[in-house]
Parts: structure tokens; C-alpha cells; sequence
């Protein structure tokens, strides 16, 4: 787990590869001392310590969940017929995006108290059926949460530039749409030069054994279109516009800093986004970023402590998903 507690120290030259989307220094002014959180946001001890308490069994349970409502979509559109297949195939790309965002917790080792246990289902069960090695992941996030944008950063590319114009987010949402982007990393996963790396090399093969074995259960139910359609093509497609669109949303156009306001977009969480764009709490991505550390079932609890103190203000806040989005797609054509 990542300690924001210590000032970080950022490479300025970095500043001249990211976008312009700081908020006005006016809307940054320090929070409130109260009982709960510290003028720069993060927690006092004693709510630090309520907030940080891992619920083991009902993180369990939402995990069982997830598979119950996985098979229940693939079987219904099997049961009702091809039709039904549509609102299933994008559906299961928001599974994808329920299984990232577990896996995500995973990699925090903030799923299940017990170390092992957490490393086992978030590698087995969350990363691997995702096709993501939960490990890697966990090794290039804890970089992205040490220097948000810093020379470490893995998701540089992903943010810099914004707001880009209309057109051009535009395009790269086509590409996401229609697989080229999730092709292209399926890709670079498994290229030549990774089986060459004895430990790369195991967890790829971890990765193709559980994907095969999705693949044969589909085989020994007379489905085999069910994995391709409702699994692989979801994770290729919908899976990859719902990335993009939360990640921006998450740091699109911003910089190093250690104000955290700075570094990471708040977003107002409503239904539908909850739903389908952040599920497990993942929209509080600012509280997430102050103090790293806190379970997703305590981030709601803690952004409400933010906004009670004014270290989160509606000027700073943006109120809805799509208004971030134009902001982010507000750039001016050049001729």
C-alpha cells in the first residue's frame, strides 16, 4: 500500500508535456482542520483508522456476486436468444470494467485483510479471467500513486495533451470501439520478447490456462460464441472505451504536484455513473489518491469528509461525468 504521508519532489520538466486542465489556484485554497481530515485532506489517525478497516466477508460476498451476475447475463442472452445478445455484449463490457475495479482493490491489498488471500483471488480470480497480470499491474500503479505524473508515470501518454479538440477524441474512442486499441495491447502482452522472461513467462501462461478454461466451458455447454462474443470481444471493445473515458476523467490534462487536486479530476458520482463508469466506489478517485490506503466501501465516507471541510468545493468539483468530458474535448481545431 501506498503512504502519501511524505512531500514529494517533482521533475519539472515533465510540465511541458501535459495538457492545461490545472484548476484555477482561486478554487485550491487549503481545507478546514476538523476531526476527521487536516487542512491538505488527509485523515486524522483515529478516522484513518476506521476508514482503513478491510471487510472481509462482504468483499467475499460482492466477489460471488460478480460471478453470479456474469453467468446470469451469458446465460439469459443464451436463454432468450440472439437479440438479447446486444444488451448483454455491452453489459459484460461493464463486468469487465466490475473486474478491473476489484482487481484494482486487489493490487492495493486492501480486498481481503489476509495477504495471501488477497494476492490469490486478485491474481485467479479478478486479474487472470480480465486478462491482466494482477502483479505487473500492482508494480507500474504503485508508480502512478508515488508520483502522480512524475518520471515513473505509466499512464503518461493516456493524459497528456488535454483538453485535445472534439475530432481527436473522437477518433481515439473509434479505435477503442472497434478493438484496434485492446488488439494492439493484447498485442505488446504477449509479444515474442515477454516468453523470453522466465517469470513473464509463467504468469502468461497462467493467463492463457484460465482463459482456456473459459473457453472449454463455453465449449462443453455448446457455446462457444458465448466466450467469444460475450467475454473476449466485450474486453476488446466496450471494456476499452469505458478505460479510456474513466481514465481521463481520473487525470486527463493534469500535472505533478503535491496538492492532489492538482494531480486528479473530482467528479459529482450520480446512478448511472456508479453503474456503469466506476462501479465499487472508484469514482471517489480523489480520496483514493490523498490517502491510497483507504478501502473502496470507505471512499464515499471520506469524500463526504473532503467536501465538509472545503477541501473539495464546487468550484473545484466538476458535476457530472459529461461536463468533464467536454471540458476535456474543449480545444480549438488548428488550421
Amino acid at each position: 500500500m501506498v503512504s502519501n504521508g511524505a512531500s514529494i519532489a517533482y521533475d519539472s520538466s515533465f510540465a511541458p508535456r501535459l495538457g492545461g486542465m490545472r484548476p484555477p489556484d482561486g478554487v485550491l485554497q487549503p481545507g478546514a482542520a476538523t476531526e476527521l481530515v487536516s487542512p491538505d485532506g488527509r485523515p486524522t489517525p483515529n478516522f484513518r483508522r476506521r476508514l482503513r478497516r478491510i471487510p472481509n466477508l462482504r468483499n467475499a460476498l460482492t466477489i460471488v456476486t460478480l460471478y453470479a451476475q456474469t453467468v446470469a447475463i451469458i446465460w439469459l442472452a443464451i436463454r432468450i436468444g440472439w437479440w438479447a445478445w446486444i444488451p448483454a455484449f455491452v453489459l459484460m463490457g461493464r463486468a469487465h470494467a466490475q473486474f478491473a475495479a476489484l482487481m484494482h482493490e486487489a493490487a492495493h491489498r486492501l480486498l481481503f485483510s489476509s495477504r495471501r488471500l488477497n494476492d490469490l483471488v486478485g491474481r485467479w480470480l479478478l486479474g487472470y479471467p480480465g486478462l491482466v497480470s494482477t502483479d505487473a499491474y500492482r508494480r507500474v500503479h504503485m508508480a502512478h500513486h508515488r508520483r502522480e505524473f512524475g518520471p515513473e508515470e505509466p499512464d503518461l501518454p493516456l493524459y497528456q495533451g488535454y483538453p485535445i479538440t472534439q475530432a481527436s477524441l473522437r477518433r481515439k474512442l473509434v479505435r477503442d470501439a472497434t478493438g484496434r486499441t485492446g488488439l494492439r495491447l493484447l498485442r505488446a502482452q504477449f509479444a515474442r520478447q515477454r516468453w523470453h522472461d522466465p517469470r513473464q513467462r509463467r504468469v502468461l501462461i497462467q493467463i492463457l490456462g484460465v482463459q482456456s478454461g473459459l473457453f472449454t466451458v463455453a465449449l462443453l455447454t455448446g457455446q462457444p460464441l458465448a466466450y467469444l462474443i460475450l467475454w473476449l470481444l466485450p474486453y476488446l471493445t466496450i471494456w476499452r472505451v469505458i478505460n479510456r473515458l474513466r481514465s481521463i476523467a481520473e487525470h486527463g490534462g493534469l500535472g505533478a504536484s503535491d496538492d492532489r487536486r492538482v494531480t486528479t479530476h473530482s467528479v459529482r458520482q450520480g446512478v448511472l455513473a456508479r453503474f456503469i463508469m466506476a462501479p465499487y466506489q472508484l469514482g471517489y478517485h480523489l480520496a483514493h489518491h490523498v490517502d491510497a490506503g483507504v478501502p473502496f466501501r470507505s471512499l464515499a465516507e471520506y469524500h463526504r469528509a473532503l467536501e465538509a471541510s472545503g477541501y473539495v468545493t464546487d468550484e473545484y468539483q466538476y458535476p457530472s461525468y459529461s461536463a468533464l468530458w467536454r471540458a476535456l474535448a474543449s480545444a480549438s481545431p488548428t488550421r
